[in-house]
């Protein structure tokens, strides 16, 4: 937890107006994450902090590269990570009618906002869903002695040279 505390702003000292802060994410980052999807990775990430009278506007952008690894070969491949999100965070509680993902509230006595949170969910949403190396069989990270087995053991071969009918389902279809 000790590497996540360089990941928070003590805007109560801060000034109004705009103020820019700057965090190297890299595999420590991840580490302390149990359960993440990510593992490795060096992305840059520039926030935009506009601390006003009422509330503060965080405008994230995070770029760099992650390592994935691949659904189909299962090798590992750099994945680009391109992130542009807007945080609003509010001061005071939380009313009943106000529940945006958009917007957060801290309590009067806050002094500190901790960041991490955010960025690795930012970082977690822009992955695909599937990820697939790109080029199949052609790029350096394509693992084609995989492919090649999964081609084999997924059964397609075998009824490409197998056209024969089975005599048993030919019983079958004279029942008409």
């Amino acid at each position: 937890m000790k590497t996540l505390k360089t990941y928070s702003i003590p805007f109560k000292g801060l000034k109004l107006g705009k103020h820019q802060f700057d965090y190297e994410i890299t595999d420590s980052f991840f580490n302390e994450f149990e359960y993440s999807l990510v593992k490795k990775g060096k992305l840059d990430c520039q926030v935009e902090l506009e601390k006003q009278e009422t509330m503060l506007i965080l405008d994230f952008k995070i770029n760099g590269v992650v390592d994935r690894s691949c659904d189909r070969c299962l090798s590992e491949f750099p994945e680009t990570v391109n992130v542009q999100e807007r945080q609003i965070v509010k001061f005071g509680e939380a009313g009943q009618e106000e529940t945006d993902d958009e917007i957060m509230f801290l309590k009067p006595h806050d002094y500190e906002l901790d960041l991490s949170g955010l960025i690795y969910e930012y970082i977690n949403l822009a992955m695909p869903l599937i990820s697939v190396c790109n080029d199949e069989g052609n790029t350096p990270f394509c693992d084609q002695e995989m492919l090649d087995k999964l081609n084999k053991l997924s059964g397609t071969e075998e009824e490409e040279e197998n056209t024969e009918p089975d005599p048993r389902w030919a019983v079958l279809k004279n029942i008409k």
